[in-house]
């Protein structure tokens, strides 16, 4: 009966994989000083009765490092688009050209450019929270098991293994809150 017992770190690594792809969802909706379609994922429209995301609505193009174009499909909907981005709080002023709206993003000054890579930090940190918490329950399970009879060699190779996958996890955002405050920092 004791052999038997086994921790799923399949579930904790695809829940600490969760948390990950959580981040990097959060660092994409960062507004870094190069364009991005993904900036106006958050952003929707009421169309045709239901809030709609823009790129239902048009095409979305990144043509230069600085601007992005949405070409909209129904003439009707450009007035309302443009009205949405600009009370989304992204900071873009729109511009039109007959359906299409370009929006030129902005260069950061050096301020905004530190107040972005702390806002990076606190989503890494919370990710890295997110990450010990599937630990913790990780260790539960082991202590649990500990207690229905697990031999104590079986629970310190669990322990290790549960360890070892926190630990290359949190390496995993560190290494891509990295990456993305030098892609802040960049000019």
């Amino acid at each position: 009966m004791a052999d038997e017992i086994e921790i799923d770190t399949d579930d904790l690594e695809r829940r600490m994989k969760g948390a990950m792809d959580s981040l990097r969802h959060e660092f994409s909706s960062l507004r870094t000083g190069r364009a991005s379609a993904s900036m106006i994922d958050p952003i929707t429209v009421d169309a045709y009765g239901s809030p709609t995301p823009i790129n239902q609505l048009g095409t979305v193009n990144v043509p230069e490092p600085r601007m992005v174009t949405i070409n909209i499909w129904d003439k009707g909907m450009v007035g309302k688009v443009e009205k949405a981005i600009r009370e989304s709080g992204l900071g873009i002023n729109p511009q039109l050209n007959g359906t299409i709206i370009m929006l030129p993003i902005p260069e950061l000054n050096e301020e905004r450019r530190r107040e972005l890579t702390k806002v990076a930090a606190q989503y890494a940190e919370s990710a890295r929270v997110a990450i010990r918490n599937v630990r913790r329950d990780g260790m539960d399970q082991i202590k649990k098991a500990k207690t229905k009879g697990m031999a104590e060699d079986d629970q310190k190779f669990w322990e290790s293994s549960v360890q070892e996958l926190t630990d290359k996890m949190i390496a995993e955002v560190d290494k891509a809150l990295e990456a993305k405050q030098a892609e802040i920092m960049q000019v």
